[in-house]
């Protein structure tokens, strides 16, 4: 399990400098995938561990005995950013205490055909469990975000997409939504 925290700790400065001139180096040499991951141990094993437990949610079928709803009607989209995708909320899984063995969203991409692709998570908290006029919760290394349409804290985490925004990015501009369901979003400013 993840401890969340208020954000009154982390790493140093330097620490973070120093990885993004590994990371720029790295993809300078060619080397794709997940080099925009957290440099911190626990957290790249937080990441490997999430995957581990999402791996099986790939088939869609397994996420609905696990929970999440098999229909969603909206792909969220942002005019400039790209897309979010579909948004499979299991409300079981709402709690502050937020884990990565219990995300609170699987996020889809559907293909033409239909079939599911999942391409990542999205963790909250609702503002009622930790409230909005608080130091803001950390998870997974990152300072989550307030979402003030839906009222709660969010964090969303490309786990199986390679999303040139990066890893926490909100939006990644390769995911695509069918006309039919786009659904135009413009989430609150940090």
């Amino acid at each position: 399990m993840v401890c969340v925290t208020d954000g009154r700790t982390g790493g140093r400065p330097a620490d973070r400098r120093d990885w993004r001139l590994a990371t720029l180096l790295l993809l300078a040499l060619g080397c794709g995938g997940r080099a925009v991951e957290d440099p911190n141990p626990r957290v790249r094993a937080d990441l490997a561990r999430l995957r581990e437990v999402t791996r099986p949610y790939h088939d869609l079928d397994v996420a609905v005995a696990a929970g999440y709803p098999r229909d969603v009607k909206d792909c969220i989209v942002h005019e400039h950013h790209g897309a979010m995708g579909y948004h499979h909320l299991n409300r079981a899984n709402i709690e502050r205490a937020i884990s990565v063995e219990r995300p609170q969203f699987l996020l889809y991409e559907r293909s033409n055909g239909g079939e599911y692709r999942l391409n990542g998570v999205e963790f909250i908290i609702p503002f009622r469990l930790w409230p909005r006029d608080t130091v803001a919760p950390v998870f997974l290394g990152q300072t989550m975000k307030p979402e003030d349409n839906f009222k709660y804290w969010y964090l969303h985490v490309w786990a199986w997409r390679d999303n040139p925004n990066g890893v926490f990015a909100d939006f990644d501009p390769t995911v695509q939504c069918s006309a039919a369901d786009r659904k135009l979003y413009q989430p609150t400013s940090p």
